[in-house]
């Protein structure tokens, strides 16, 4: 990789993680604030549309954002083919869910989520307007400026709902800001974007992109409807209560691997891509991203797991102490999201987005199966379920990539082994010292300092390459570049 090409790399890393760990960061503690005051049952009747928000939103991209930063040659008619496209298809699906509102209702038993629906399905609109903005953002590597107009949206959308929740306005607390902040976001992107559509439309382009972007698209849909599906089969089979409870642990163990790995998605996508003819390039650089990624994640959830119950409790109070088993399930589950995202990261820089469909059909395929033979036990059983489904997932994903530049299974687990074991052993320190100290505070202070202090220097003392990468790198980048 080239200095330059690292320097840039390295300072738009930088800058998606102080997006991403900013809006979440926000996001984080407004979700704290949020569910203090309102039920789980609000948040569980949030957590019955959004299959339909999901998979409406999947539809508007249509894989098209994906095509664009892939290819190196777009126009102007590709931009404002894409812009045009996303538009019609925001619009459509806006005017599909609000006539299938009472459908939804039905279907749930659930009347409110009529009304409900009509307002969130205004933020499909809102997206489809700045998707070509926000592509061509991460075309240049420009992740300052969407950090701030992230931050920004994040903020208006957080005072927004605080407000309306301390007000008594319960699930609409979360449904309007989100609309709100959606605009603002919009708004933005349009004011610090310097492209501008013309009156252009080209059915030679939008074939060329869609040709690319239709499996990512089915992909996407089949992903949407799959990530979905338990929120579906708890609702209707138990409670909007038990859905809140699950959507929360949901929520907060996807928050730190899905934060990392998005942001190692969207800065390195583009650079792959610039090196995606040079296997040998591609193959050092996919296993150094792999074992960082590995690094930063896998502490960061074992340390959620073991100090879930005092981290619950303290944040959103005992009346959601259900939802803690959960979590620590799910934690484990996800400490390998990472993995899969640059596997499937992997299969569009080589552009075998049609082995990316196959690949996906046949995990989605293998997640049913594992969630219809768990869902009869109980909702512990399907996030075990989960953990089995991932732990699948890998062997099928690593199996493809192995072939594609000789990174297969046994060369990522040996990777990721070092991370791995002395995460564990983190794990295993923190809940030894903590489990006989009475204050839940206390816990979660102690479990912390300890718990990085032996990483850190565990790391150190065994001079794990991915911590001397950091120091070397990403510090001296930080101070040297930014």
């Amino acid at each position: 990789m080239a200095e330059s090409l690292r320097g840039k790399t390295l300072k738009g890393m930088i800058w998606s993680f102080a997006e991403n760990f900013s809006l979440q960061g926000i996001q984080f503690i407004i979700g704290i604030l949020l569910a203090r005051v309102l039920s789980p049952s609000d948040y569980g009747m949030v957590g019955m549309l959004a299959i339909f928000t999901a998979v409406s939103q999947t539809l508007i991209n249509s894989g098209f954002s994906t095509a664009l930063v892939r290819k190196n040659d777009r126009t102007q008619t590709d931009l404002s083919t894409t812009f045009y496209f996303n538009i019609v298809v925001g619009f459509v699906l806006y005017f599909v869910l609000f006539f299938s509102g009472s459908l939804i209702a039905n279907f749930y038993n659930t009347p409110l989520l009529s009304d409900l629906i009509k307002v969130t399905a205004i933020s499909l609109i809102l997206n489809s307007l700045c998707i070509v903005q926000q592509a061509l953002f991460t075309i240049k590597m420009d992740f300052k400026t969407q950090a701030k107009i992230s931050v920004i949206g994040a903020l208006v959308t957080g005072a927004g709902g605080i407000t309306m929740a301390y007000t008594g306005f319960g699930v609409w607390s979360i449904v309007w800001p989100g609309v709100f902040g959606g605009a603002v976001r919009c708004i933005l992107l349009w004011i610090w974007s310097k492209w501008r559509p013309t009156w252009e439309y080209s059915w030679k382009s939008f074939r060329e992109l869609f040709g690319f972007g239709s499996k990512l698209l089915i992909a996407g849909i089949i992903a949407s409807i799959y990530d979905n599906l338990y929120s579906i089969v708890i609702a209707k089979k138990f409670s909007a209560t038990s859905l809140g409870y699950y959507t929360r642990a949901e929520g907060y163990s996807s928050l730190p691997a899905t934060t990392i790995s998005h942001t190692i998605h969207r800065v390195t996508f583009p650079l792959l891509c610039q090196i995606q003819d040079d296997n040998n390039k591609l193959q050092s650089t996919y296993r150094q991203l792999i074992a960082l990624s590995a690094f930063i994640v896998f502490p960061i959830m074992i340390w959620l797991a073991t100090l879930a119950k005092p981290l619950i409790t303290i944040m959103i109070t005992d009346k959601w102490i259900e939802c803690v088993p959960y979590l620590q399930i799910l934690c484990i589950a996800k400490m390998l999201y990472p993995i899969h995202i640059l596997n499937n990261n992997l299969l569009q820089v080589k552009g075998r987005s049609d082995l990316f469909l196959k690949i996906d059909i046949a995990k989605k395929i293998v997640g049913v199966i594992v969630l219809i033979i768990t869902a009869r036990y109980g909702i512990i059983w399907m996030c075990i379920g989960i953990l089995i489904s991932y732990i699948i997932f890998l062997f099928i994903n690593t199996y493809y990539t192995g072939k594609l530049i000789n990174i297969g299974l046994k060369q990522q687990l040996k990777d990721i082994l070092p991370s791995y074991i002395l995460s564990i052993s983190m794990g295993g320190i923190i809940w030894g010292i903590t489990k006989s100290l009475d204050s839940y505070t206390i816990q979660i202070i102690i479990g912390s300092i300890i718990g990085i202090l032996y990483y850190i220097s565990t790391a150190y003392i065994f001079k794990l390459k991915e911590l001397l990468y950091l120091q070397t790198y990403v510090i001296n980048n930080f101070k040297g570049k930014l």
